[in-house]
């Protein structure tokens, strides 16, 4: 079909727009369409029998009819055939007939375009012809290069002497990008048509080189190989011809530039070690499981901070006023902190090398929340050196510190030196947090591993199985936090010098509170200081109803709980310039009382006497109570106990036993029941038939909490004098001591938290082993001592006399 059966041009015809495919005069092709514009153009030109101009979208997407959003050269053609398709597209078999120039587009009516033909520029035949025979001998190559191309075009070209046809049909088989096929499409002049063709042809021809090259490089070695491997060596090959096939040796370099670095200052033996690994990296392949392996060694070792060291010098008054600063009370603690350092900045003075880090490694004992692992930061603060912390708790596996061998999958340094490589140094301080929590099973005991840790005679040569060579912690200075010094083994204890931080007292955690948590609490919660307002009385209260506890964790989390309402109730009332909390209100912030030491009786009683008890979160008063039903002389006891408090209950009952046979605790007549032949004959019965004819009962609440130690015994002792012998006990007094057979009264632990607890509860008098006065009255709190009288006792008789109403 000719463009003479159609109207001249130029004229206004329907207008399709395509995404990507560039159409030539020659083609017969089928066209998909699914934008609805298009489909209305092909139906107008198939309804009036008009030609159609296809035009190529800029940007890929079918039918988008703005100006510059598609280009201005397209072909003109007609509909030879419509289907219609499900999903309301269509497919139309279109003829392309000549080249048309877009002239006039408008949006208004953007089905139709005006068009004109596309007319070549007049050119030189004997030039064109000459660029035509390199054109077809370009092709050639091109065709022996690409096993894609059509076999047959290259004869078809040279049948051909149409040169606008020649630059079509190459055109068309050509794979570029779309900007350039308009620029080959768009082209009235035909030499420069054709000489842009070669051009193109040339970059293609070689880009094959390049790629037959690649894989003939790569070929020689896919024998040896899996075929999958094709790709990698592929890749290798490319990036050999681009020249950045050097990564490797850049690596290989650069590690023996840092261990050269590193000389001076590692082991020989270290040095030895790194260096053949490095070497035997080097002549590795890169793809190699083994080679992964290694390079992770290697840079393991060159992160260790070999003669790298945090240069402040040791200051004692540094470390006072640090800990002065971040910790209220704990004088003893901070001390002995302070006489720690004071000696390590003499040597240091004096370079007494031999000793500088030989000394004791200090361990923090005491409840949680005390302040343990933070009196290790203020000593990280005050040397300036970086603070690695070791959670010990629960750790079973010995290779966790010591390293696992790199024979195993996934082997890495133990967590001693991962921490040095993390502190940039080898000088930082090293808190090993709960040290009394490590375990022990079929892969060793840690414990074992921390001997050599903390033996100044050994840790100069700590050997980390990952590393296979020593390394010298001797500069490390450790620090290790537990809460029950009993469960370290005495070769570990050994190691140590333990400083013991109690419980805090109601005073002391007032002035925790006002001075370092409200405001680090408040700064937290974004509040300033006046616009809460919380008086002493109120954080008083919030101590003694709120909590109980030896430290001041959960105290932290009450001012927490508080503080959340006050931002609450000042973002919902914009007025409220300041929230003020007092006693009376407490409850709508905090709800009801959790927590609370019942307070002395103000009656004295039969049975019912005040026991002190040490317990994890500080001490306690506990009741103990006993009852006495007709019987034969058995005693029963109850309240979750331990072996040892039960063991200790039968030596109270057979301590009181001997009292009363020896008539030291006088039993009345008219307490002992008596037979009725007894009383016919008005019988004075034995003091000794009152535990012959009675069973006790004695019961230690609460029932649900478990309960051991020998501490309770002069205070079960007690109890079962006074329901034996009818005699009360008075209600304000306290008492706590271990009691033997014999009657002594031995010394207990844990007395300052008691006697707090004793405080709290407002005790008039407490009674304590008299070793245990000798020897630790001067820990107790003054305010404690101020507050009630504190007796010591030697022998249960001292207990009756001092407790017994008598």
């Amino acid at each position: 079909m000719e463009l003479e059966n159609y109207d001249e041009f130029p004229q206004t015809i329907p207008l399709i727009i395509e995404d990507d495919i560039f159409l030539y005069p020659f083609m017969i092709a089928p066209l998909f369409l699914s934008n609805e514009q298009n489909i209305k153009a092909v139906e107008y030109a198939i309804e009036h029998n008009k030609l159609v101009v296809v035009a190529v979208s800029k940007h890929g997407k079918e039918g988008k009819r703005e100006h510059n959003s598609f280009f201005d050269v397209g072909v003109v053609g007609n509909i030879m055939r419509k289907v219609s398709l499900p999903d309301g597209k269509i497919k139309v078999l279109f003829q392309g007939l000549v080249k048309g120039k877009i002239s006039d587009f408008s949006d208004d009516n953007s089905l139709f375009a005006h068009v004109d033909i596309l007319r070549n520029e007049e050119s030189n035949e004997q030039s064109i012809k000459s660029v035509i025979e390199v054109l077809i001998e370009n092709v050639k190559k091109l065709s022996r290069l690409n096993i894609k191309f059509p076999a047959d075009l290259v004869k078809t070209i040279e049948e051909n002497d149409d040169a606008t046809r020649i630059a079509d049909l190459i055109s068309s088989v050509l794979k570029v990008k779309k900007e350039e096929a308009y620029k080959l499409f768009s082209q009235a002049n035909v030499e420069q048509r054709l000489l842009d063709i070669i051009e193109v042809i040339k970059k293609e021809i070689e880009s094959f080189k390049i790629q037959k090259e690649i894989t003939q490089k790569v070929n020689s070695k896919i024998e040896k190989t899996h075929k999958d491997y094709f790709l990698k060596e592929q890749i290798k090959a490319i990036q050999k011809e681009l020249g950045s096939d050097t990564k490797k040796d850049e690596e290989i370099k650069s590690y023996k530039k840092r261990l050269k670095a590193k000389k001076d200052f590692m082991p020989k033996e270290a040095y030895k070690e790194t260096k053949k690994q490095v070497e035997k990296l080097s002549r590795m392949n890169p793809d190699s499981p083994d080679a992964n392996l290694l390079q992770t060694y290697v840079e393991q070792v060159l992160d260790i901070p070999f003669g790298e060291y945090a240069n402040e010098k040791i200051s004692v008054k540094n470390v006072e006023d640090q800990l002065n600063k971040d910790h209220y009370s704990l004088e003893k603690a901070k001390e002995r902190i302070s006489e720690y350092f004071a000696v390590k900045q003499l040597l240091e003075q004096r370079n007494i090398e031999d000793l500088k880090s030989k000394g004791t490694v200090l361990c923090f004992v005491g409840p949680p929340g005390v302040g343990k692992t933070s009196l290790a930061n203020s000593i990280s603060k005050a040397l300036q050196r970086p603070l690695i912390r070791v959670a010990l708790g629960g750790m079973e596996d010995v290779n966790e510190l010591r390293g696992h061998r790199r024979t195993y999958v996934g082997a890495m340094p133990g967590r001693l030196i991962k921490g040095l490589i993390d502190a940039k140094k080898m000088n930082p301080v090293m808190v090993l947090d709960e040290i009394d929590k490590l375990g022990a099973n079929h892969r060793g005991d840690p414990t074992a591993v921390m001997l050599e840790i903390l033996d100044p005679e050994q840790n100069h040569e700590f050997r980390d199985l990952y590393l296979n060579f020593p390394v010298d912690l001797s500069q490390v200075i450790f620090v290790s936090t537990a809460n029950d010094a009993r469960r370290i083994p005495a070769p570990l204890r050994d190691r140590m010098e333990f400083i013991e931080i109690s419980s805090y007292t109601p005073n002391e955690k007032y002035h925790i509170a006002k001075d370092y948590l409200i405001p680090q609490e408040l700064e937290k919660h974004g509040l300033k200081k006046t616009e809460v307002s919380l008086n002493k009385a109120t954080i008083e209260l919030i101590i003694a109803k709120y909590t109980r506890e030896a430290g001041v964790r959960n105290l932290r989390r009450v001012f927490s709980k508080i503080f959340r309402k006050c931002v609450k109730q000042i973002l919902n009332d914009e007025t409220l310039t300041k929230v003020i909390i007092n006693t009376k209100n407490i409850k709508s912030f905090l709800d009801n009382p959790i927590f609370e030491i019942d307070p002395a009786d103000k009656k004295d009683f039969v049975g019912i006497a005040n026991g002190l008890a040490w317990t994890s979160v500080g001490g306690d008063v506990l009741k103990i109570e006993a009852i006495k039903l007709k019987g034969k002389g058995s005693l029963t006891v109850t309240g979750n106990l331990g072996e040892v408090m039960k063991e200790s209950s039968r030596i109270s009952y057979s301590v009181v036993k001997v009292l009363i046979d020896k008539g030291v605790l006088l039993i009345e007549n008219e307490i002992i029941p008596k037979s009725s032949k007894e009383l016919e004959e008005k019988t004075i019965v034995d003091p000794s038939e009152i535990y012959k004819r009675f069973d006790i009962h004695l019961h230690i609440p609460e029932g649900a909490t478990p309960k051991d130690g020998p501490s309770a015994g002069i205070t079960m002792a007690l109890t079962i004098a006074s329901i034996l012998s009818e005699k009360a006990i008075k209600a304000d007094v306290a008492m706590t001591g271990e009691l033997t057979l014999s009657g002594k009264v031995l010394p207990i632990g844990g007395l300052k938290e008691k006697l707090i607890a004793a405080y709290k509860a407002k005790m008039k008098k407490a009674l304590v082993p008299r070793k245990n006065y000798e020897r630790d009255l001067d820990d107790i709190p003054q305010e404690v001592k101020d507050a009630m009288e504190i007796k010591p006792v030697d022998v249960i008789e001292d207990v009756l006399k001092e407790a017994l109403v008598l």
